[in-house]
């Protein structure tokens, strides 16, 4: 019969395998996980308690920028933000809400925090294409037909608007239409104007829909029609004051056969 075999003789040397030590090898992994979790949420509970519960990052100043007619204190004072609450608590979307509904002035608004102590305001307004006179007051119109504000002073290089329809056509697009649409229109043409136009312009007649003609500041006048191929129009308007400067009327309601007349 053969004898133990030589893998044999050194396993009986070194004798079954010692569960004890494997035991030993596993303590310290779990007190360094234990301890790992202890220090996570330590971490967590103190960031916390430095964002919310800390003098540290708490709002202490409120800043403005992008105004021209509303005032810095005007903007501070609508948003009411919650000075001394801590900043990360700070309702953004509230804040422009807020601001949005008091002052319709504002077109656009953006709410940036400023850590670690400050809130900024990047204020956008809204301009003026359009004036309405109203009551000897101004109704200031933008370029999607927003009436926003009411001034006692004109804004100067405003056109204002004249809605006077005639007896027959405008009064079937009055019936047709309605006065928003018909403003709607107006300010359609006053933001295809060119620029040059735009602010030589004095006032946009309405006497319907097909009917929209401009008085310039210097007396002449542009026949303008409706508000549809503003943009061919605006082009066909600038080419014909250049080839003929000292005409006295405009006419570009047919943009691809445009006349001048008068000098």
């Amino acid at each position: 019969m053969a004898g133990p075999t030589t893998a044999e003789r050194q396993q009986q040397k070194s004798g079954p395998p010692r569960p004890q030590r494997t035991r030993r090898l596993g303590l310290p992994r779990s007190r360094t996980l234990i301890i790992c979790l202890v220090l996570a949420v330590l971490l967590g509970a103190g960031g916390v308690w430095v964002l919310y519960g800390s003098q540290w990052l708490r709002l202490e100043r409120v800043t403005t920028s992008g105004t021209r007619v509303l005032t810095p204190e005007e903007v501070r004072e609508a948003a009411d933000a919650p000075i001394g609450a801590p900043l990360i608590s700070v309702d953004t979307d509230a804040l422009e809400e807020r601001l949005r509904s008091k002052l319709p002035r504002i077109d656009s608004i953006d709410v940036v925090r400023s850590w670690p102590h400050g809130i900024g305001l990047k204020v956008t307004e809204r301009e003026p294409v359009l004036l309405i006179e109203k009551g000897g007051k101004f109704v200031e119109v933008d370029a999607e037909g927003v009436r926003f504000a009411t001034v006692e002073r004109a804004p100067k290089g405003v056109p204002h608007l004249e809605l006077t329809p005639d007896q027959e056509s405008g009064a079937a697009s009055l019936r047709r239409f309605g006065t928003d649409r018909l403003l709607r229109e107006a300010v359609r043409v006053a933001g295809d104007l060119p620029e040059s136009v735009a602010h030589r312009t004095r006032n946009v007649k309405v006497r319907s829909y097909d009917s929209i003609s401009l008085e310039l500041s210097d007396g002449r006048t542009v026949a303008w029609g409706s508000g549809e191929k503003g943009r061919a129009k605006a082009d066909a308007l600038t080419a014909l004051m250049k080839a003929a400067p000292k005409a006295r009327h405009f006419d570009v309601s047919v943009p691809t056969a445009p006349a001048s007349a008068g000098s």
